[in-house]
């Protein structure tokens, strides 16, 4: 049962919480003995792997951090979408023709338009929507994003907001960092320049923690990431060309899982095809997707969703990106999906209770900021047992 809107009240109720997010940060990441910082917020506060929402995918996961609602009930079911009100039109990353319409993020609302309608401050130092009116209200402070705005300057941008006199700066901020995933993309989750990331990153955020210090804010920290990051190759590929005419389907999203849409006139040929026993792959109609994944009854969810095995990715035809590398987007309870979950600060003192869904962050940041949130997906055991009473 979903959290039920309730007044909430920090400890100390005009402390900022800066909730980061360094994407594709596999939760044993932090293991390998490269991130003092993270490790440092982790031992002064909590930690714990976070089991991420399925599709274990960038937009939808970032969107259920800040809303407590898994992606079939937040709308934004994956990274490329489609919608039947919206027959000619496709979400993706790619078109911000699209990305950037309130029409494909106004099912749910996120933290910061609900702080902002509660008189709570609020800026994004990205996020994925927070460019977007959500139900015609944005942060008082945003960016558009730039892949080449660097992690400092995402940092600076931060401080200088934190700098600001306590009537206009900021209760609640974001920031995100996207460098990791970016590099295990392209060279899987076991290389060097995986690790090269990971301290650079971990490096921001120790200039970030010491640049409150000297500006004297005491901050809550709360750290996260959408998902983790598991290797692939060429030589674990399922192609839909061999199962299939390529005319005979749309493939709105492929990879670790495909989101596949019949085309019109192909009568049950699509259906009769995929949803039989395929070696790495499980497909089945939407609605009779397991319940644990808590997906598949949002119109905008493909009529068939495919799962590859650990590893391996699904394609139709030539693929649009190297499969050599490292990818997420499997089955939520993967391991290596689990994601980074660590917070510190004053109000932060307990110990997490062991790995929990990434809905439950959206209870802990109303009750750390101080406003009543939204009836949501998440629990409160999450916060009731890190948050200082």
């Amino acid at each position: 049962m979903g959290a039920q809107a309730q007044g909430t009240e920090t400890e100390q109720p005009q402390t900022p919480v800066i909730l980061i997010s360094i994407d594709g940060y596999r939760a044993d990441y932090s293991d390998r003995g490269i991130s003092p910082n993270i490790a440092a917020i982790a031992a002064e506060g909590a930690s714990a792997p976070m089991r991420p929402s399925f599709p274990t995918k960038t937009f939808p996961n970032h969107y259920t951090l800040v809303t407590g609602l898994r992606p079939d009930r937040n709308g934004i079911v994956g990274n490329t979408m489609i919608d039947p009100r919206r027959p000619n039109a496709m979400f993706s990353l790619g078109d911000p023709h699209q990305s950037l319409d309130p029409f494909w993020w106004d099912e749910a609302e996120p933290i910061w338009v609900t702080a902002e309608k509660q008189g709570v401050r609020t800026a994004t130092m990205f996020w994925p929507g927070s460019e977007v009116a959500i139900h015609e209200m944005r942060p008082q402070d945003w960016q558009r994003f730039d892949q080449n705005v660097t992690g400092r300057q995402r940092v600076n941008a931060v401080l200088d907001w934190m700098r600001r006199p306590a009537d206009i700066r900021p209760r609640f901020v974001t920031l995100y960092f996207d460098t990791v995933d970016t590099a295990g993309h392209r060279f899987g989750p076991d290389s060097e320049e995986v690790n090269a990331a990971i301290r650079d990153v971990d490096g921001e955020i120790g200039y970030l923690r010491e640049g409150l210090r000297v500006i004297g804010v005491k901050a809550d920290l709360v750290l996260v990431a959408d998902h983790g990051m598991r290797a692939t190759d060429d030589a674990r590929v399922i192609q839909l060309a061999d199962i299939l005419d390529l005319k005979s389907f749309i493939l709105v999203e492929g990879g670790p899982y495909a989101a596949i849409e019949p085309a019109a006139g192909t009568d049950d040929i699509v259906y009769d095809a995929l949803l039989k026993r395929h070696d790495h792959m499980d497909c089945a109609r939407k609605e009779k997707l397991s319940e644990r994944l808590h997906y598949g009854r949002n119109p905008r969810v493909a009529a068939i969703i495919c799962i590859a095995d650990p590893g391996w990715t699904i394609l139709a035809g030539d693929p649009p990106y190297p499969v050599k590398g490292g990818a997420h987007g499997y089955d939520n309870e993967d391991p290596q999906m689990l994601a980074l979950f660590a917070a510190s600060g004053p109000d932060i003192n307990g110990k997490a209770p062991g790995t929990f869904d990434n809905v439950d962050i959206y209870p802990l940041l109303a009750r750390l900021i101080g406003i009543t949130p939204l009836a949501n997906d998440g629990r409160d055991a999450l916060a009731k047992a890190i948050v200082r009473k």
